[in-house]
């Protein structure tokens, strides 16, 4: 029986402002269909409810996104309206669900006249208050008082002044040698900072070492986050990546990865291999009650990622999997569905939910790194036709491009050839099999910023490895690192 939840986990808390949602998969050729379909209803500029209805039923079987759609035809709308000086609309004798977010109902250019004067006021009062709050703000008054700090002994100026990048990077080289640990815990109790100390007593914890194990149950917490925003693309980069994950490589990935998934559910069906979810099964994650689907709903907005469509599969051993498709779906198995606390499903999910990432999505498809240099040579042709490979690798490599290049628009075709230059002017090589593993372990930091318990974090690792993997060992020392303590600070979840 599925874990279900009735308590009002996975919701996010007060105050909580989710950000752009960015750097998921995207599906241009599939808009292009959808941009072509709305242009033809657009052709009298009247959009009949049949047309409506045509089109919703167009935006379903591809399975784009509502949102991107939505604007895609305010843009199109627009640029018709200026260019016939008209004004376009749409008929409906009730009106049915749409893809625009908000539908007002207005009798005449009177009504609608009237309602735009009353957001152009609503949008004048938020600039208002918006400058209130900026002075308010500027003129808030910090007291510090010094008056009950005594004077420090000399052995904690000594670890106050440690050079604690030094220490990390000793932690970095031997992620399970404890005495590092201790050095760090020592500079950072003696600078006063809180966060960081409880950080390292976590890790010194998880690593069997009880001299700080009281300190880190004092703030451990057993309930799930409850950040105040959510991470942005700058975030990822900046912060979440591993150091190996070459930017560019995953780049260069993220412009084929949607021809790369057209073209493997294209093969799938050929070979009557593609998984086809039953209808019945697929959830909706805003209602539901069932623990794991939540989980993917509240890490994916956490993230800063879409939330993929989900379907149970209770019949499959596996916890959260993979589809091909178009879209591609999440299958929710048995190995989540019961038996699983919050954070674990915190941790799953959001190591699960990285791989949506446009630049991480090829490893979903094709995970051997053969395969993937396949891929990214064929990247490069198409950046640069004459790319001087050996011959034999070129004739394996050039049908993966010719099938590749006809789905891409023209955007992504320059985005190559700029990719593939700046690709000769850094050297021009790359290390797929590191960049593969680094984007594991990108995955499993992502599922451990959400989670914010690296017991837990390591003993799913375990559950796959036995031994301390080297994704467990690098989440010990990321776990104690700038780039972690900053995403803590960021996402207001810092001890103190």
């Amino acid at each position: 029986m599925a874990d279900t939840d009735t308590t009002g986990a996975f919701e996010h808390g007060e105050g909580y402002a989710q950000g752009e949602l960015a750097g998921g998969l995207g599906l241009g050729p599939l808009e292009q269909q959808y941009e072509e379909l709305f242009a033809e209803a657009l052709a009298d500029g009247v959009i009949t409810a049949e047309e409506r209805a045509r089109l919703e039923r167009a935006a379903d079987n591809l399975g784009v996104d509502r949102s991107r759609l939505f604007k895609l035809e305010q843009a199109m709308v627009a640029a018709y309206e200026s260019h016939h000086r008209v004004r376009i609309v749409e008929h409906y004798e009730e009106a049915p669900q749409s893809l625009a977010p908000i539908q007002v109902e207005a009798e005449g250019d009177a009504a609608r006249t009237v309602l735009l004067k009353r957001v152009e006021q609503l949008e004048a009062r938020v600039r208002e208050l918006e400058e209130e709050l900026r002075v308010a703000q500027s003129q808030i008054n910090v007291e510090v008082d010094l008056s009950s700090l005594d004077a420090a002994a000399d052995e904690s100026v000594e670890a106050a002044e440690q050079d604690t990048e030094a220490l990390w990077r000793r932690v970095r080289r031997n992620p399970t040698e404890p005495s590092n640990y201790h050095e760090l815990h020592r500079a950072f109790k003696a600078r006063g900072e809180a966060d960081k100390q409880w950080c390292v007593a976590q890790a010194l914890t998880a690593l069997g070492e009880n001299q700080h194990r009281a300190e880190f149950l004092e703030h451990r917490s057993q309930t799930l986050i409850t950040p105040k925003v959510s991470l942005t693309q700058n975030s990822w980069y900046d912060h979440l990546y591993h150091p190996e994950q070459e930017v560019l490589t995953g780049q260069i990935f993220s412009v084929i990865a949607p021809a790369v998934l057209l073209g493997r559910v294209t093969g799938l069906r050929r070979d009557k291999a593609l998984f086809r979810p039953d209808p019945e099964t697929k959830q909706d994650p805003t209602s539901t009650t069932i623990t794991a689907v939540r989980a993917l709903h509240w890490a994916s907005a956490l993230l800063g990622l879409a939330t993929p469509p989900i379907y149970l599969a209770k019949d499959r051993e596996s916890g959260y999997e993979h589809i091909p498709g178009v879209p591609p779906v999440s299958l929710v198995g048995r190995g989540v569905l019961s038996g699983r606390t919050q954070l674990e499903h915190a941790f799953l999910a959001g190591q699960h939910l990285a791989f949506y990432r446009q630049e991480h999505f090829v490893k979903t498809l094709y995970s051997a790194v053969p395969d993937l240099e396949d891929l990214f040579l064929a990247a490069l042709i198409i950046g640069d036709p004459k790319l001087p490979i050996a011959s034999d690798t070129r004739r394996r490599v050039e049908p993966i491009a010719r099938a590749i290049e006809p789905v891409l628009e023209p955007a992504h075709v320059d985005a190559l050839r700029g990719h593939f230059l700046r690709f000769v002017e850094d050297g021009g090589r790359t290390n797929l099999q590191r960049w593969s593993a680094a984007t594991d372990m990108t995955a499993c930091r992502a599922g451990m910023l959400i989670c914010n318990d690296l017991a837990t974090a390591l003993d799913l690792l375990k559950e796959r490895g036995g031994e301390l993997s080297d994704q467990a060992k690098d989440l010990l020392a990321f776990t104690v690192s700038e780039p972690y303590f900053r995403l803590r600070r960021q996402l207001g979840i810092a001890v103190g």
